[in-house]
């Protein structure tokens, strides 16, 4: 197979993003070219749409097969708050506005949800990670996002308190890339596949 096929190009600008992502296509053989593209991204309340129309811009931009990533943190007792405004909600409010959001509820529940959109010439898929835990009652760790105030379920520490690697074990974002680097290696060892 020529090395260079087993290539892709993912659409971010963020480095922790980027590097958990890179860790785990290496294991797969795949190499991972990150690319900060300026595209819109429209305002729609699931992450699968949203993260399809920005591959489908992409990839008319850049013209070659890329992925696009997008999570959020869908908080139960907040009706799925931030959920596809996740973003946004960090750069707002942040980890502790989420803490104080949650002061007097007794349900913590949360699911962590990551979206992959893969698209080329011929393909658009999808592919989805979900972890459930819950809310931690303060911040704890350090981590990126809203790591430090997530708890998957079955684990005691948060995802802040947690190295790149034991988080790659068991996170969201984790397990979509797993499902997109097992497909794109079938698609690129058999392209009817």
């Amino acid at each position: 197979m020529n090395k260079l096929m087993k290539r892709i190009t993912l659409i971010s600008g963020n480095e922790n993003k980027i590097r958990e992502i890179y860790l785990i296509l290496k294991k797969y053989g795949i190499e991972l070219e990150a690319f900060d593209l300026d595209i819109y991204e429209i305002q729609a309340d699931n992450l699968e749409e949203i993260a399809l129309y920005c591959a489908k811009q992409a990839f008319q931009i850049l013209k070659k097969p890329i992925i696009i990533e997008d999570s959020g943190l869908f908080i139960e007792a907040l009706n799925g708050f931030p959920g596809p405004y996740t973003s946004y909600a960090y750069k707002t409010i942040g980890n502790e506005g989420i803490i104080k959001l949650m002061k007097d509820q007794k349900n913590r529940s949360a699911m962590f949800k990551t979206v992959i959109a893969y698209k080329d010439q011929n393909i658009e898929k999808i592919f989805i990670g979900e972890v459930k835990g819950e809310i931690s009652e303060t911040i704890k760790g350090l981590g990126w996002g809203f790591d430090p105030i997530f708890i998957p379920r079955n684990h005691f520490k948060t995802y802040g308190e947690m190295s790149t690697e034991e988080k790659n074990e068991i996170s969201h974002r984790s397990m979509a890339v797993h499902k997109f680097a097992e497909w794109y290696s079938n698609l690129l060892r058999n392209p009817s596949f």
